[in-house]
């Protein structure tokens, strides 16, 4: 059934019937939010990376860190490249290094869903400081990436913003929409701390456009009317009081900011038993010298082209 708020004569929910910004976050504090953002975003994408449940005992965590470390020499072997290039760039440099390397490469694999959580933690600490709305509570549902309630004009009721951040709107194919748009719904329904009508929105960071109603194929009827996909020209503004130019030439600005700092936090927060046990690795297949630093170029190219010879010899817990 259609909630319950102002719609404009398409049915989309209409804006000038809200509570309006009347405050602009000032830039220098916009940066300190994005800064705590990307760096909430790398601790998420490192604890994805290294699939660290909560509750672990010391013990129970060096062991994760050490399989993580196989784990990763199996991936420089998958993702070496060019063999003698990577050979050669490996020659004389220690093992921890080549490691850390990796680690940052596997890393950046997951950029894209590093960079959906860094906008998420933007959009809502955003909307926390635009002081727009009632409240606006912490990422942690299962679907919802945050929820903000605010004021409609001339009535008594509040709107109920459910918010599901993406990427961009190929993040899900055709196929994944129902499910999507269904499970954000059953949030909102099942939400016993909901006062008033729901909306259940679709947040797409970088996408150009304005807004839009997911349909059904042939019959283009709405697979629900109480959701809509936001694209990143009205989902910014809306909740940041800032454009989507201004929010990436923000982003962009901590970022060059940052990088070199970025780059020594990534290092510090690779676990010991990690590198060491990727040195392990390099060690059983005999590429190292006793300092620790790849001594054998050739031996490495062999590693990377032949799996057989690799595996020949090495110890099993290897």
């Amino acid at each position: 059934m259609p909630q319950d708020y102002p719609r404009t004569e398409t049915g989309l929910l209409d804006e000038t019937k809200l509570a309006p910004h009347a405050h602009k976050i000032p830039f220098d504090e916009l940066k300190v939010i994005i800064r705590n953002a990307i760096a909430s975003a790398a601790r998420k994408s490192r604890r994805e990376i290294l699939e660290l449940p909560d509750g672990l005992s010391d013990d129970e965590k060096s062991k994760v860190y050490r399989q993580k470390g196989k784990e990763l020499f199996a991936y420089f072997k998958k993702y070496y490249g060019d063999p003698a290039a990577t050979a050669y760039d490996c020659f004389g440099k220690h093992y921890r290094e080549i490691a850390t390397e990796q680690f940052r490469n596997q890393t950046l694999q997951k950029q894209r869903m590093n960079s959906g959580w860094r906008y998420q933690y933007i959009a809502k600490d955003c909307a926390v400081h635009s002081h727009r709305f009632i409240t606006v509570s912490d990422i942690g549902a299962t679907e919802a990436d945050f929820n903000a309630t605010m004021n409609i004009v001339d009535s008594a009721k509040a709107l109920n913003i459910y918010v599901s951040i993406k990427n961009r709107a190929n993040t899900m194919g055709g196929q994944d929409w129902p499910k999507a748009i269904s499970a954000l719904e059953t949030v909102a329904r099942s939400d016993k701390n909901r006062s008033g009508p729901y909306i259940c929105v679709f947040g797409i960071a970088i996408d150009k456009g304005q807004r839009q109603i997911r349909r059904m194929g042939k019959t283009k009827t709405p697979h629900s009317v109480n959701t809509e996909v936001w694209l990143s020209d009205f989902f910014w503004p809306f909740f940041a009081n800032y454009t989507y130019a201004e929010i990436a030439k923000a982003v962009f600005e901590v970022l060059m900011e940052t990088a070199r700092k970025g780059q020594e936090q990534l290092v510090t927060l690779i676990p010991n038993e990690l590198i060491d046990s990727f040195g392990d690795a390099c060690r059983a297949r005999g590429l190292l010298d006793d300092e620790g630093k790849f001594n054998d170029a050739l031996k490495l190219i062999d590693v990377f082209c032949n799996t057989k010879s690799d595996e020949k010899g090495v110890p099993n817990n290897q």
